[in-house]
């Protein structure tokens, strides 16, 4: 399962630089999401992937049972996600004020009509 999750990281990372490289403002918006989700998922595998075990410590014990899922990925995931979204919210407004003023989200048509 790690390799799949790797190659698919891979891909999401590839596909959203590739889309960060590109000329239109709008292709940055969906650079931003890609690559955040890439960094979501590199985030959370990193926590382990374990299916119904809980990081809950029983009663009368000091520390969890083995095989657990550790609980500071899935928190720094859930972080990374409400950043992620204020991001590409505060993006998507930015872009849409430049297109309205502009006419065009195309990076090179804005760069030669800047005085």
């Amino acid at each position: 399962m790690y390799p799949l999750l790797a190659i698919l990281v891979g891909v999401l990372f590839g596909s959203g630089i590739y889309l960060l490289l590109s000329r239109s403002l709008v292709r940055l918006i969906f650079g931003i999401l890609l690559v955040g989700h890439a960094v979501n998922l590199a985030l959370f595998t990193t926590g382990g992937l374990v299916r119904a075990k809980a990081p809950l410590v029983p009663v009368g014990e000091t520390v969890p049972p083995e095989g657990y899922a550790d609980p500071v990925p899935q928190a720094l995931v859930l972080t990374a996600i409400v950043i992620g979204f204020a991001l590409v919210a505060f993006t998507a407004v930015l872009v849409e004020r430049v297109i309205a003023q502009s006419g065009s989200d195309d990076v090179e048509e804005l760069r030669r009509n800047d005085p």
